[in-house]
């Protein structure tokens, strides 16, 4: 697997007028190949920085249970390990965050390629504050996707080998962008989940909500957490 850049510079909130009516927001884009955990991190974080996430994965499979012809044409990419059409994603995202109270965001596997960031942020006006890297062994990845058993459509070998190869093929060269910029911070993912998170807090610390402040916002994570399940 690739490798990026980790990024010296402090983490610093970015906002900016954007699609949202003009509402400033943080955004963290999170990116690692499937079965590299970052599911589980993102609660973690939701749960002690306040943010809320939107896995781009979850709000697709949302659309297709919706039953929609929309729904049924994701339905058909994501079988034969195609990439969603950006607009369709940059939509779902949208409208998620249009409802949230939030101001704070971890955007789940999205970009997935260099089409789907530049769209992003040309259609949104949001460029993020950094990217969270999950970088981990594909033979690590296989097998914990192979033993998680939740049922998913995506969920078989020869499905799992192709969501691997898009990965590599179109979102390391998005991560590579993003390193380019200073923007990378990359976790060693193949490590036990609580030494992942130790990592994932560090990088977090400045968005820590201050303790005893009466807008916590950590309540807002909590309720408005736009997914199904933990990709």
């Amino acid at each position: 697997m690739g490798t990026a850049v980790d990024a010296s510079a402090a983490v610093a909130e970015e906002v900016t007028e954007n699609m949202l009516g003009g509402k400033k927001i943080t955004v963290v884009f999170v990116l690692g190949g499937p079965g590299s955990g970052k599911g589980t991190q993102c609660i973690n974080i939701v749960e002690h920085f306040g943010f809320t996430h939107l896995s781009a994965g979850d709000l697709l499979r949302a659309e297709i249970k919706s039953g929609s012809e929309n729904g049924t044409m994701i339905d058909n990419m994501i079988k034969e390990g195609k990439i969603v059409p950006s607009e369709v994603t940059i939509k779902l995202l949208k409208e998620a965050m249009i409802k949230s109270e939030n101001d704070k965001f971890l955007i789940d596997g999205f970009p997935r390629n260099e089409e789907n960031r530049a769209a992003f942020e040309n259609v949104t006006k949001i460029s993020p504050a950094f990217v969270l890297f999950f970088d981990c062994a594909e033979e690590e990845m296989e097998r914990r996707l192979l033993g998680r058993n939740q049922g998913r459509v995506d969920d078989n070998i020869e499905t799992i080998r192709k969501r691997f190869k898009v990965f590599l093929e179109s979102s390391l060269p998005v991560i590579e962008y993003y390193s380019s910029k200073d923007k990378v911070k990359k976790i060693d993912a193949a490590k036990p989940i609580p030494e992942v998170f130790e990592d994932v807090k560090a990088i977090f610390a400045p968005y820590a909500p201050k303790v005893g402040c009466p807008t916590d916002d950590r309540k807002f994570g909590r309720i408005f957490m736009f997914y199904i399940a933990t990709p």
